[in-house]
């Protein structure tokens, strides 16, 4: 079953930003790296390499933190942590659409998060999915430059 990717677009990418989250799950470096370990999982992706997971230690000596990301074949997930400002930011970028959400709540609950922000965008609106559509398009494109000689 699941979401029919549409003709257009490229994918769905979630930007996410916490604000008062659990300290010492923002320093855990082992915590972060099981998150991007198993979260591409649960969201029905394909991990396509381990996580990279490090400590930050910034020129401001409060700016330190944990930074790691993980590719999937389907784009990327990546957390950046600030312990002491009890901040992070996450993004998830997918050509394959998943729960919106989901992922926001999983988030939450994860860095226990008590305010967030977040943007979705739909990348790549002209990218044609399908051999068809992209027939379409470079038609389209020809009958154009056609009409402006």
């Amino acid at each position: 079953m699941g979401v029919k990717k549409p003709e257009f677009g490229f994918g769905v990418h979630l930007m996410m930003d916490g604000y008062g989250c659990h300290r010492d799950l923002l320093e855990d470096i082992g915590l972060i790296y099981n998150f991007l370990d198993e979260y591409p999982a649960a969201m029905d992706m394909t991990k396509i390499m381990p996580p990279y997971v490090f400590r930050y230690n910034g020129a401001v000596p409060e700016d330190w933190g944990i930074s790691g990301f993980v590719l999937i074949a389907e784009s990327h997930i990546s957390i950046h942590t600030f312990p002491e400002k009890l901040y992070l930011s996450v993004d998830i970028f997918s050509c394959k659409p998943f729960d919106v959400d989901k992922a926001v709540e999983a988030i939450r609950d994860q860095f226990q998060i008590k305010k967030y922000e977040m943007n979705v965008l739909d990348r790549g609106q002209e990218f044609p999915n399908t051999l068809s559509a992209s027939a379409q398009v470079v038609r389209m494109d020809r009958s154009l430059r056609q009409r402006t000689r």
